[in-house]
């Protein structure tokens, strides 16, 4: 019933998902916290082809933070390990469906055995074009554009770059992932209304749509609600109603 409502002219883009509440599900249950990550991983399954059905063009997962470096030692193992599984079991399907496999972050952190995997579906995708998923991994928003500065300031130490030449465009090139658009529609599971160090730069203009469902129950009729939440948006992009429908501005 939704996907008849779902408007095909204005699917966004580019969607982005804080993939939230794998431990208080799982706690709510009286299950240990990597139960829940477990249940992610079918979540991620659901909505990677959900989005290459609904025509979405980009998916960006934040799968694992800079920040979430610092919990326990077992459960980090355990989303690499996770991540791995993935991967290897996922690949064949991404790739015949034409998903081209992205990552972001500063994956040097990445152990051994995930860099692989993820190495990898880089390769083994990267002539696809149906959609982009991407991974955000060991990532954090203002790594990026920390990242992105100290690029730009070794070039204008090389002499490559005059600094009063940087703008938001020349910025924005030396993010990790340039020929990515930024985001139309964020989501955010398990409730919890903030953006947890993620595409700073990117959202500046994105519609959010926080929604109470945990991660791992969070399917396809999830993801249709927030998009249809987004369709019913105006995205005015600083401008007034009047100039984006092209009519005089009131005069009262």
């Amino acid at each position: 019933m939704h996907e008849r409502r779902i408007r095909a002219d204005a699917i966004p883009r580019h969607v982005a998902v804080i993939m939230d509440g794998n431990g208080r599900w799982a706690e709510r249950r009286g299950l240990d916290r990597l139960a829940g990550h477990r249940a992610g991983i079918e979540s991620v399954r659901a909505v990677v082809r959900a989005a290459h059905e609904l025509g979405i063009r980009q998916l960006t997962l934040y799968a694992f933070s800079t920040e979430n470096w610092s919990r326990p030692k077992s459960e980090v193992d355990e989303l690499m390990r996770l991540l791995e599984r993935f991967l290897e079991s996922e690949l064949e399907e991404v790739h015949r469906n034409g998903i081209r496999v992205r990552a972001i972050g500063r994956l040097e952190r990445l152990p051994d055995g995930a860099r692989a995997k993820l190495d990898e579906a880089l390769l083994r995708t990267r002539d696809n074009d149906e959609m982009d998923l991407v991974f955000a991994l060991s990532y954090g928003g203002r790594t990026e554009i920390v990242d992105a500065a100290r690029r730009l300031a070794r070039e204008v130490e090389q002499g490559k770059l005059d600094a009063d030449a940087i703008d938001e465009k020349t910025f924005a090139a030396c993010l990790y992932e340039p020929e990515l658009s930024d985001p139309d529609l964020l989501i955010r599971t398990g409730g919890e209304s903030r953006v947890s160090n993620f595409l700073l730069w990117q959202i500046a203009y994105t519609e959010i749509h926080v929604t109470e469902v945990m991660w791992p129950d969070f399917r396809k009729s999830d993801l249709v609600e927030a998009i249809l939440a987004y369709q019913g948006r105006e995205r005015r992009y600083g401008l007034t109603s009047a100039q984006l429908r092209g009519r005089p501005e009131s005069a009262s």
